[in-house]
This record gives C-alpha cells, structure tokens and sequence, in this order.
C-alpha cells in the first residue's frame, strides 16, 4: 500500500467512474493473495505513519472509505467502518 491518498482520488480521478475502476483494479493488484488480516496490517501501518507525519486527516480517511465502500459487502463495510473509527482516535 503506497498511501491513502492514492486509494482516496486525491485528484479530480475521484469522481470519475473510470478513476474509480482503475483505483480498483491497483487496490485488487496490492492486495492479491492478501488475507484480511494482512491488508488490516497495511492499512493500520499506513495509518500510523499517517498520523504521525501529520499527513492524513480525518477527511482522507472518510474518503478512503468510501472509495472502498462500494466494492464490499455488507459485513465487509461493517468492518471497514470500525477500522475507520478506530483510526480516526489514533
């Protein structure tokens, strides 16, 4: 995982359904072969760096989430939402 920002459309990428397919596609990529547990690893260890550098806001985790929200099931954006919450309080 390079950042979130990459996974966010921090460009006009975001509200393109092309930009979306393609970010897709580089997410499916980086995770292939990936368990949950490993891709929640990155994602924390991202986040973590994140923060500490003071270079994701609560904002780009919001977007983070919802560029991924449409691609999960339910149970999926149910555990999405917690790791979301549980970043914002880092």
């Amino acid at each position: 995982m390079k950042d979130f920002n990459s996974y966010t459309g921090g460009d006009k990428k975001q509200n393109d359904p092309d930009g979306m397919a393609d970010m897709a596609k580089m997410m499916a990529k980086a995770f292939e072969g990936k368990g949950e547990a490993d891709i929640l690893r990155a994602i924390y260890k991202e986040a973590e760096r994140g923060r500490k550098a003071g270079t994701l806001t609560d904002s780009d985790l919001d977007n983070f989430y919802a560029a991924l929200y449409p691609m999960l099931d339910s149970a999926k954006r149910k555990k999405l939402e917690q790791v979301i919450n549980k970043l914002k309080k880092m």
